[in-house]
């Protein structure tokens, strides 16, 4: 009993840490929740082989509403490009069902190793490259652009985000004003998690190794406890976002993937 109190304690704080870092950065919080989530389920002796699949579901899960906060936050800023994501939303979707159908078929230690990778770029890149250079002046429309937001919601729902991580990093890349490619990634958080979740909850169904009290792969602990207090951080995140340069806490951000990297690394070669 009292170690599930503490994973319920420490679900509420992730859960608020992940509402402010979704409203700043439109990631959707989940980068923060998936390793913190897979080393609580750990401690309270959930199967090392599935790990992985729930903080993954669960953090899919939470994501939901956190991205309905955060992109009403920046909507009412007129902060959402409305116009790229009625380009690329059908193309997320896609990419989300399959990347949760990929997850589903794999070990857990081979979703810990595809999570530490891509932080780990995106750690680096938000430490070594804070201020690259546009790649054009403005989205393109050529007939492989489709490629960007597939790979987007792809490579998203495998990890448990909500898709900001990368989302943000290629609009700025393509000259989207910074607060518009935060704004615009919340929005695409809701079409990576729906869809996600719903995919973890039924590849999980009727799994003999999945904790008390979940849907497949999707803990309801961890929803209950980590969804409100989501929703109740993340307009915080957006105000800060509009108030602040967002360099040194990108770094910051950097820095803390880049140890969540390692750890997952090290759980996947243990």
């Amino acid at each position: 009993m009292e170690q599930w109190l503490i994973l319920g304690v420490a679900m509420l704080a992730t859960g608020a840490v992940a509402g402010v870092l979704a409203g700043l950065f439109g990631i959707g919080g989940g980068i923060v929740i998936v390793p913190v989530l897979e080393t609580a389920l750990g401690f309270v002796g959930v199967d090392p082989a599935i790990r992985m699949h729930v903080a993954v579901g669960t953090s899919l899960a939470t994501i939901i509403p956190t991205s309905v906060s955060s992109a009403r936050a920046h909507h009412r800023r007129q902060s959402v490009d409305v116009d790229i994501v009625r380009r690329w939303a059908v193309f997320v979707l896609a990419g989300a069902l399959l990347g949760a159908w990929i997850a589903s078929q794999v070990h857990s230690r081979v979703l810990a190793l595809v999570f530490a990778t891509l932080a780990m770029l995106v750690a680096l890149k938000m430490v070594l490259l804070p201020d690259s250079r546009n790649l054009t002046d403005e989205v393109p429309r050529a007939p492989w652009v489709p490629v960007i937001p597939t790979s987007i919601g792809c490579f998203s729902s495998m990890m448990g985000i909500g898709g900001g991580t990368f989302s943000v990093m290629t609009l700025t890349l393509f000259n989207e004003p910074i607060h518009k490619a935060v704004g615009t990634a919340a929005l695409f958080g809701l079409v990576i998690s729906l869809p996600g979740a719903i995919g973890f909850a039924v590849a999980g169904w009727g799994d003999p190794r999945i904790p008390a009290g979940s849907l497949g792969f999707v803990s309801l602990l961890g929803f209950a406890c980590i969804a409100p207090a989501t929703v109740l951080a993340a307009p915080l995140g957006a105000r800060i976002a509009h108030s602040f340069s967002e360099k040194r806490l990108s770094m910051l951000f950097g820095v803390f993937l880049v140890i969540a990297s390692i750890r997952l690394f090290y759980r996947a070669f243990a």
